[in-house]
């Protein structure tokens, strides 16, 4: 009797020890399947991407909405390549540190191709091609770069700018930089400075807007391409904005930003895919 009472009881403890381990199970495998996935269907990628609104026309501040042909390229490619964009504005030249720290997914800002900036960012295929001109008043005895030695000439700060001059002989105190180009237009205006060097299609858009008797003068210099910049750990980011780039290229959407945003002036407009290995300029 005392035999057969401890089998039954040997069999129902090994039941309820093996109802136990299973029910275990489910509740392990419902851990791992509760857990949510970032990348799920439906969800569409969120791009963080930084400017600085005061480059018109490629970015600037319109009540309170960013507006430029850089912000509607940019947009135009999240649309086609299916993700989202969220905007953060920053001075010039915080955005390449701000990008390079992960803060930032992606930068616009008619940032140009070059070697430095390459150390810490990737660029995606050339969009623009730019140069730099000479903004000056009639009175200023400037009409060619030789006549910018002695004189003051105001850039924006961490702009190309600052770094052709000094490669090409401008002595640094010469040179006067602003955190803003709109601050340095205003100066040269107040004659505080004599001429301003700074990208040509800043210069063309701030004859066009401002009521003033200043004038380009000269050649246009050292020949530039815009890339967007992207994270250096975002590489199908890049091939997405690529991707999209050429879509746009393709579709005349591209060409349509020139009319709506400069003024249908294309002598920078790309044609076919340019890598930024084939455009990087030197900066000192």
């Amino acid at each position: 009797m005392k035999k057969t009472m401890l089998f039954i009881l040997l069999v129902f403890g090994f039941a309820f020890a093996m109802a136990a381990c299973g029910a275990e199970k489910p509740s392990s495998e419902g851990d791992s399947s509760s857990a949510p996935d970032s990348t799920s269907d439906g969800e569409k990628l969120v791009v963080q991407v930084g400017t600085s609104p005061t480059y018109p026309p490629f970015e600037s501040e319109k009540q309170g909405e960013l507006v430029g042909f850089d912000i509607a390229l940019i947009e135009k490619i999240a649309e086609v390549e299916d993700f989202e964009v969220e905007f953060s504005t920053m001075q010039f030249d915080g955005l390449v540190p701000a990008l390079k720290s992960g803060q930032l997914d992606v930068v616009v800002g008619a940032l140009s191709i070059t070697d430095k900036r390459m150390e810490s960012v990737d660029f995606s295929n050339a969009y623009y091609e730019s140069g730099l001109s000479i903004l000056t008043k009639p009175d200023s005895g400037i009409t060619s770069f030789d006549d910018l030695q002695g004189k003051l000439i105001g850039v924006q700060k961490g702009t190309s700018s600052y770094n052709y001059m000094v490669a090409n002989g401008i002595k640094d105190q010469d040179i006067k930089q602003y955190a803003d180009i709109s601050t340095a237009y205003n100066t040269m205006e107040n004659g505080g400075v004599d001429a301003i060097l700074y990208d040509n299609p800043s210069n063309i858009n701030y004859l066009n807007e401002q009521e003033t008797d200043a004038a380009i003068v000269g050649d246009i210099l050292a020949g530039e391409f815009y890339g967007i910049a992207v994270n250096k750990d975002k590489k199908e980011l890049l091939e997405k904005i690529n991707d999209g780039l050429a879509k746009l290229q393709e579709d005349g959407t591209y060409e349509q930003l020139f009319d709506e945003y400069l003024r249908g002036e294309k002598n920078g407009l790309i044609e076919g895919v340019v890598k930024p290995e084939e455009v990087v300029i030197t900066a000192e």
